[in-house]
């Protein structure tokens, strides 16, 4: 019976072949595809100028290109850009993937490991460290930045890999460095934003491993910050909305949604002080259109920093996590209107004309335009992408002349960044799919209308690869319970279950073939000829 119905859809789709070919979805797809390939080659253009600034011993590349160009350090250099170098070089160029971006990985730990497994400043001049004198602080500091911003991510997309190992050894080597006390234990650090980020990086690891020694860990911040006299909007006279603090919102509601399914009787405990921090946020910290400043007086209701935190997003994943878990529908209508009102934005001076504002800004309308599709951010999200991109092209900020056409954005580690949100929105166009090898003529984008996935592909030259689908990233490589949105995550759009099948329809041969999910997420083989438009329904079954 299958195979009859399997032969009966063959036909059918071979008699509607024309008809398929010129239907205007798969026009959007390939328009789509267009996007994303713009994106992926801009990324790999900000690889390439970066790579001719990289130490000629070490390999390693600097803080920035101008007065810090001397030295590598980890909560920027090793953070913000190379990671992002290392994310698009694996889904755009394997042998550089394999090669370079591995081998500066070995460098880093050989020559930048000083406590432990901890890394601090390295000086390409003096090939030794920056400071004769170890700090602590600055050393716990930049591992936790290392951590959160540039390993996280790439694990959440890489899966186990070097670079998983290298983070999940820094947190160990972390905490066996605490020294602050508290009633709780101790603790790596009194500042706000290292423990929001380690409470974000101990929640997935948790998950991830299933060691207690994380959760117990995180519940060791937790109890600081809620159960003790630093809560975050009761106890302190200025709570910073943007990054460089926000980060302690996310990281607390990001343990409260683990307790959920780890620990009722600690969720119970965290409850009101979580609700009391989100609601005194909502009711001081925000303007008319939802946008958060960067920074209020909880205590008073004093806005200190009027200016708009482009990492609003950030933010607004706690809020949304939070209503994941508890249905609590204010958060979710807080995001919506934030969503909603995006078009008073366009355009908007986010960090004294920086990129990297875009970036945070644009990534923060992604994740959650993830979970609710508001057709106006949808539009917002694109039209900002180009200007972001027009960044790259132009000398848009005093000082980066030279940088002009180079694909440098602004010669400092926030270069990273327009690679992390620019992969982001590529993967967006894309739907989560990729193909392999990459090349610099095939554009292929895709759309889902909600029952079955098109995808569109054209190759100028011709190209023989596997077109690999997306798969249950959260579930399968952290074991997540659920796919809350958090900071600098890459959300699946369309995934395919290794333990079911799909339908697919190559309308350009009129055939139909059944595959596995496992098969979809390793990569089908696909032949296209020059010039001519390769189109593809997948359909689960």
């Amino acid at each position: 019976m299958k195979t009859l119905v399997l032969l009966l859809l063959a036909l059918f789709f071979f008699q509607c072949k024309t008809e398929h070919q010129e239907d205007p979805v798969f026009q959007e797809a390939l328009e789509n595809g267009y996007l994303a390939h713009e994106g992926f080659e801009r990324c790999l253009s900000y690889v390439t100028a970066w790579e001719a600034f990289a130490d000629l011993g070490s390999g390693l590349f600097p803080r920035n290109l101008t007065d810090s160009k001397d030295f590598w350090n980890a909560k920027d250099a090793a953070a913000d850009n190379y990671p992002f170098m290392v994310l698009t070089s694996a889904i755009l160029d394997e042998e550089r993937f394999e090669g370079p971006m591995k081998t500066i990985l070995e460098t880093e730990q050989k020559l930048t490991n000083r406590l432990d497994r901890l890394p601090d400043d390295w000086s390409f001049s003096k090939k030794d460290f920056v400071f004769d004198e170890l700090r602590l602080d600055e050393i716990i500091f930049g591992s936790s930045e290392y951590v959160k911003d540039g390993l996280l991510p790439l694990t959440e997309y890489l899966g186990s890999s070097p670079w998983s190992d290298r983070m999940i050894g820094m947190v160990d080597d972390i905490w066996k460095n605490a020294v602050y006390e508290t009633p709780f234990g101790l603790i790596p650090s009194y500042n706000v934003e290292v423990n929001g980020e380690l409470l974000q990086v101990l929640s997935r690891i948790y998950w991830m491993t299933g060691e207690k020694k994380y959760l117990e860990w995180a519940f060791r911040l937790g109890d600081y910050y809620l159960l003790g006299e630093n809560h975050p909007t009761r106890d302190y006279k200025v709570i910073r909305l943007r990054d460089h603090g926000c980060e302690i919102v996310s990281g607390l509601c990001e343990l409260y949604i683990t307790t959920t399914f780890a620990d009722q009787e600690k969720k119970e405990a965290y409850k009101r002080q979580i609700y009391e921090m989100l609601d005194r946020i909502l009711e001081i910290g925000t303007n008319e259109d939802g946008l958060f400043y960067n920074e209020v007086n909880p205590i008073t209701g004093e806005i200190v920093d009027a200016g708009i935190a482009d990492t609003w997003g950030y933010t607004y994943n706690a809020y949304y996590g939070v209503y994941m878990v508890d249905g609590y529908e204010p958060y979710r209508e807080a995001v919506v209107k934030a969503l909603s009102n995006l078009d008073n934005y366009a355009n908007f001076d986010w960090e004294r004309g920086s990129q990297d504002g875009y970036a945070d800004a644009i990534e923060s309308a992604l994740n959650l335009y993830n979970r609710e599709q508001i057709p106006g951010a949808k539009s917002w999200i694109d039209s900002q992408m180009q200007v972001m991109w027009s960044m790259q092209d132009s000398a848009h900020r005093s000082g980066t002349e030279a940088y002009r056409g180079t694909g440098i954005l602004e010669g400092w580690h926030g270069d990273g960044n327009f690679a992390r949100t620019t992969i982001m929105y590529s993967l967006y166009k894309t739907l989560g799919t990729t193909i392999f090898p990459w090349q610099n003529d095939v554009f292929f984008g895709a759309v889902n209308n909600g029952k079955e996935l098109k995808i569109a592909l054209l190759a100028e030259t011709g190209w023989t690869g596997k077109i690999q689908f997306d798969y249950a990233r959260h579930k399968q490589i952290f074991n997540l319970p659920l796919d809350y949105p958090r900071i600098n995550q890459f959300p699946e759009w369309f995934t395919v279950d290794e333990s079911g099948s799909y339908l697919l329809h190559f309308v350009h041969e009129g055939k139909t073939r059944q595959f596995t999910g496992k098969e979809l997420k390793e990569g089908i083989e696909v032949t296209l000829e020059e010039n001519i438009g390769f189109y593809i329904v997948v359909e689960p079954m």
